[in-house]
């Protein structure tokens, strides 16, 4: 640490918003929970319709949980600009595809957590939702999508794969009883899980 160089504190960064596309401008901390106030770093208000310059009308808020940092949920609270066109009329909001699917409760950064400390960490599903602030289907859900997206949805996850092993076995861990793994024997890693053969993605190939 003696030739560290440190730059200027960055709560944007620290809270890694910079790769959702998002850039903090205020905080509020809770006994229960701490609030991140952003906004979309890189505003568009440009009509996709006829070109021209759009004028925002107000912003829009939408709350998103996100990773934790410590021990209470982390809430983002994003103010998202409303745009009308003043020459053809068009009127749109900003896009926060790149801080959260269409719809999800979740930013991107908490579906990875949430997966993560689930897998890893091997916390319960009742944990991961505590930490995120959120109830347990909102947070199984988060789960069950980012892991489909990270394995499922790859088409290259067996690339690399040179022995496997399947194994089946009952998890009494909350409402998942069972259970099939697949695991990549030299890389000690589940390349693919689900309830049936189906599901884990084999049942394809």
């Amino acid at each position: 640490m003696d030739h560290a160089i440190f730059a200027s504190p960055d709560l944007t960064v620290f809270c890694r918003l910079d790769g959702l596309g998002l850039q903090a401008v205020g905080q509020l901390l809770e006994p229960d929970r701490a609030v991140i106030e952003c906004r979309v770093a890189d505003p568009d208000p440009w009509c996709r319709g006829c070109g021209c310059r759009a004028r925002s009308r107000g912003t829009d808020t939408r709350l998103l949980a996100h990773e934790p940092f410590g021990h209470r949920p982390t809430i983002l609270l994003i103010r998202v600009r409303r745009y009308k066109c003043g020459e053809c009329g068009r009127s749109w909001r900003e896009d926060l595809t790149s801080a959260a699917p269409e719809r999800a409760k979740l930013s991107r950064r908490g579906m990875r957590w949430a997966l993560e400390a689930l897998v890893i960490d091997h916390l319960t599903v009742a944990r991961v939702a505590a930490g995120l602030g959120v109830s347990w289907h909102t947070a199984n859900n988060a789960v069950l999508a980012e892991g489909h997206r990270l394995l499922i949805d790859d088409p290259t996850r067996f690339d690399r794969v040179g022995v496997i092993g399947v194994d089946e076995h009952v998890v009494r861990h909350e409402a998942l009883l069972f259970r099939m793994e697949v695991r990549d024997l030299h890389g000690l890693a589940v390349v693919a899980a689900g309830r049936s053969w189906r599901q884990s993605g084999l049942g394809e190939r």
